[in-house]
């Protein structure tokens, strides 16, 4: 038995914005660094042994926050040319695990979008016309990619480099973006291209399945997370109020 843990970033500086991101490279808020160590203490007691995430910062800094705050140490692998990579003969110690970034996991491009306030996009090309842009599973924004196009990259690295790991009995680490985890999660549960509009996923919330008997299973909530108490920075909670 593994598991298999999904975790979108937590929420960004552009997040608070309302702006398009997608690949543009911007941190988490203070917020976000919050959900992030949320996350750590849902998943407490849970062992990892490999992770993987996007080359983005946002994504990036959830997993260090994560494995950060349960004492592991993750060691980035980088090719070294030639074929190169993680040597066989590395020993890492107890509380280390490698971790391996790939654009593959990056969030959807969003084309000429991207940096633009969500509001202001609305006003100049239409409610309908954004919407469809952000939901709809196969219409690309200008420039852009659909998650039809996010799907093609994520889930082929997902069947290549991360569930073998899964297969083989460790617990596997995945910290990404709503787009690059939705086109995954859409393959692991079968989400028709009609139902994946609706899915949602929360910015710091694992999601986990469990391989056992040769099937991936989505776990419950309230199967392996911990009840969680906590209070959000002032500046978030004057915003939430605002809004």
């Amino acid at each position: 038995m593994s598991y298999l843990i999904l975790v979108r970033h937590g929420e960004s500086r552009w997040n608070i914005a309302n702006r398009f991101t997608g690949w543009v490279d911007v941190p988490l808020s203070e917020n976000g660094i919050y959900e992030a160590m949320m996350a750590a203490k849902r998943l407490e007691g849970l062992r990892f042994d490999i992770a993987f995430t996007s080359t983005l910062m946002r994504a990036i800094e959830t997993l260090l926050i994560i494995l950060a705050k349960q004492d592991y140490t993750g060691v980035f692998v980088h090719s070294a040319g030639k074929g190169r990579q993680w040597s066989r003969h590395t020993t890492l110690g107890r509380k280390e695990i490698p971790v391996y970034c790939d654009e593959a996991l990056n969030e959807r491009y969003y084309g000429r979008l991207q940096g633009m306030n969500k509001d202001a996009a609305r006003r100049k090309f239409g409610k309908q016309q954004v919407f469809i842009w952000r939901r709809s599973y196969d219409v690309r924004p200008p420039g852009g990619e659909c998650l039809h196009d996010t799907y093609k990259r994520a889930v082929p690295y997902f069947q290549r480099k991360i569930m073998p790991h899964v297969r083989r009995g460790k617990n596997v680490l995945v910290s990404a973006h709503g787009n690059s985890l939705r086109a995954i999660i859409k393959y692991l549960d079968k989400i028709s291209d009609e139902q994946i509009p609706h899915l949602e996923l929360p910015t710091g919330k694992p999601v986990l399945y469990k391989w056992s008997r040769g099937k991936l299973v989505r776990e419950k909530e309230h199967a392996f997370t911990r009840p969680i108490h906590w209070s959000a920075p002032a500046h978030h909670k004057q915003q939430v109020h605002k809004k």
